[in-house]
């Protein structure tokens, strides 16, 4: 083919090894006639990126990244996003948004190493993941040439894509039909996610056999298991007493809350493209991570700032989903949002049990806002004087009181 673009030599890939990316690696070679480099990253979906290399080397790729990037991506992504007590539509924890920030950043730091200038990835034309690769990748390097197959090519099936490869003798591995997940699948150390399939109707219920990482809470255990998080800036350092690194944390509290049946959610969720579309998501540490964040919050953190956190929050979330990362209001927001860990210090204690997270206590020796001497049931020995509530309530109601004179019924 004649290539689309002369002024390309060179493409980073983001490259998974899977059947698509494969062939988009042969695509981009014979249709923009250049090199191509590939990327993978590593965020923990516990693959096996031996394979990975020599496929992408067998396709014809002129250099091969594979990076770890767990300890980045929880430490500098997946923190930050919880110190926001970040959730999308009220249940979705944002897994796979969160991730490709990182892949996009990564991906133009390859461009830059190797003087590439285009990049490559294999989202579709239908969802999100495309419009986060891609406003991360200009937000970082403006001039960056983006390459998107899906988008170009009239391969519009998996049958044209094993035909493509099929001519241009590029090895697939060909499961048999009966050992092919029907759903399409991303993973990574915050989530798992399920689209696809039976999926597309959202009345159908998902198989027990499409979960991956946790027992259904029918099956978990009968036992409860209690965990301590020790908390400094509102991020987890420790669990039980241990110390961790970000990815170990999340890493031991997926295995723990899988077991106890945490993290699973089936959700009608909007695209930024502007459809529906139903997926199932794995979210076992995530979920953790959620409620003993708020519940340490909730003795350390003032009022107002907490109920601002809560007001900017869906803001927030949807900067991630459709792909804000690196845009200058997230970044704004996110300096409120660490500003307001400063005393976020302390453990949660959380009981694990049957699909739920239990907060059974909650202490911070040095930054508790919370007074048992105030609140207290019995004698406060003058710490709050109730007389004090009668002034409280009056000025309050006043406006109240006003416009009910002014015969402005209310009901």
């Amino acid at each position: 083919m004649t290539a689309k673009n002369t002024s390309i030599n060179k493409i980073v890939l983001s490259y998974s090894g899977g059947l698509d990316t494969t062939a988009i690696l042969k695509w981009l070679q014979e249709t923009y006639d250049c090199e191509v480099v590939t990327f993978t990253a590593d965020l923990g979906d516990g693959d096996d990126y031996g394979p990975v290399r020599q496929k992408a080397l067998n396709s014809g790729a002129s250099e091969v990244f594979i990076d770890d990037l767990r300890e980045e991506f929880v430490k500098d992504f997946v923190f930050p996003m919880f110190r926001g007590n970040t959730i999308y539509e009220g249940e979705y924890l944002l897994g796979t948004s969160i991730a490709r920030p990182l892949i996009a950043k990564r991906l133009i730091e390859i461009a830059n190493e190797t003087g590439a200038e285009a990049i490559s990835h294999g989202a579709t034309g239908k969802g999100n993941d495309q419009v986060r690769f891609e406003l991360g990748a200009y937000a970082l390097k403006p001039d960056i040439k983006v390459v998107a197959p899906w988008r170009e090519w009239d391969l519009t099936s998996r049958e044209s894509l094993l035909k493509f490869c099929e001519t241009h003798q590029i090895p697939v591995d060909r499961k048999h039909e009966g050992d092919k997940s029907p759903y399409s699948m991303d993973a990574n150390l915050l989530h798992i996610s399920y689209e696809g399939g039976i999926l597309e109707d959202p009345n159908a219920e998902p198989e027990e056999s499409m979960w991956l990482w946790s027992n259904s809470p029918e099956a978990a255990p009968d036992s409860p298991t209690y965990i301590e998080l020790t908390y400094k800036g509102g991020d987890i350092t420790a669990i039980d007493g241990v110390e961790m690194s970000p990815a170990t944390v999340l890493t031991h509290l997926n295995k723990v809350g899988g077991e106890h049946g945490i993290g699973r959610v089936d959700i009608v969720e909007n695209r930024y493209v502007g459809m529906k579309a139903r997926g199932c998501y794995e979210s076992p540490g995530g979920t953790i991570l959620l409620k003993g964040h708020r519940a340490i919050e909730s003795v350390t953190l003032d009022r107002e700032l907490g109920h601002l956190k809560d007001d900017l929050m869906p803001r927030y979330a949807s900067l991630i989903y459709n792909g804000y990362w690196w845009s200058p209001e997230r970044i704004a927001l996110q300096a409120l949002i660490d500003d307001s860990q400063r005393y976020v210090n302390g453990v949660v204690r959380l009981k694990l049990y049957k699909g739920n997270v239990i907060v059974v206590g909650r202490e911070s020796l040095t930054d508790s806002l919370y007074d048992g001497n105030i609140v207290t049931f019995e004698d406060d020995a003058g710490a709050y004087d109730q007389k004090d509530a009668e002034g409280f309530i009056r000025l309050n109601a006043l406006r109240l009181k006003v416009a009910s004179k002014k015969n402005r019924k209310m009901i």
